[in-house]
């Protein structure tokens, strides 16, 4: 079946991906580093996407997008790109956390590595991060403990992929080569594929940890005579 991935968790990222009973053949992806170019990006990406492929919306199958966590505005246009276009186009949208995506991007490498649990984390601003435990095995990877977000110091003493660890390497064991992830469409597709997508959740509720640093402002006083 052919699946279109969106994550604005952190950076932005689309990608195309046909799902088999053995895994995926990725199509055609976009992606930026850039942590604050959601809302622009998005649509364009998921044309070009399409466009490289030759594929036409009336031939997917379903959505995948990213649920965070991740900063508001910027988790926000992933999802409401992804809810719109899965209205428009009569289509399933299935949420995953975005932290799956590091996990699955990490996986082969750090059971070569002899892990048996490993720390995802990503940048949470505030000096914090975002992260979750896991557990490897030869069948997969396992979530133990997760989504949290706090000081990197308070985590466990772990192996830690992902760009949060990168940010913190005196309080992580940051993993050289992986310091630097974020969560990616692409992987979130491997990971579809790998749960089978049927078994995912279609709630694309925003994985919101906290409270937003926007605030109402307060009505005013009224002045007296």
């Amino acid at each position: 079946m052919l699946v279109l991935a969106i994550d604005s968790s952190a950076t932005a990222s689309v990608a195309l991906a046909r799902l088999h009973e053995t895994g995926y053949d990725l199509l055609a992806v976009r992606e930026t580093d850039d942590t604050r170019s959601h809302a622009e990006v998005m649509a364009p990406f998921v044309r070009e996407v399409l466009d490289d492929a030759g594929v036409a919306s009336s031939d997917l199958d379903a959505l995948v997008c990213g649920t965070g966590p991740g900063p508001f505005t910027g988790l926000r246009a992933g999802i409401v790109t992804a809810r719109t276009l899965g209205f428009a186009w009569n289509l399933p949208v299935y949420g995953m956390m975005s932290l799956t995506a590091l996990a699955e991007e990490v996986f082969d490498s750090a059971l070569a590595a002899g892990h048996t649990e490993i720390l995802v984390a990503t940048d949470a601003r505030r000096r914090e991060v975002y992260s979750a435990r896991y557990a490897l095995s030869a069948g997969g990877y396992e979530l133990l403990e997760g989504l949290t977000v706090g000081k990197a110091e308070e985590l466990a003493d772990l192996p830690a992929y992902g760009r949060g660890a990168g940010l913190y390497p005196d309080a992580l064991q940051a993993v050289e080569g992986f310091s630097d992830l974020q969560p990616r469409a692409r992987f979130l597709l491997a990971a579809a594929a790998r749960a089978g997508i049927e078994n995912l959740s279609t709630d694309t509720s925003a994985l919101y940890l906290r409270e937003s640093d926007a605030k109402v402002p307060a009505a005013r006083k009224k002045a007296s005579a």
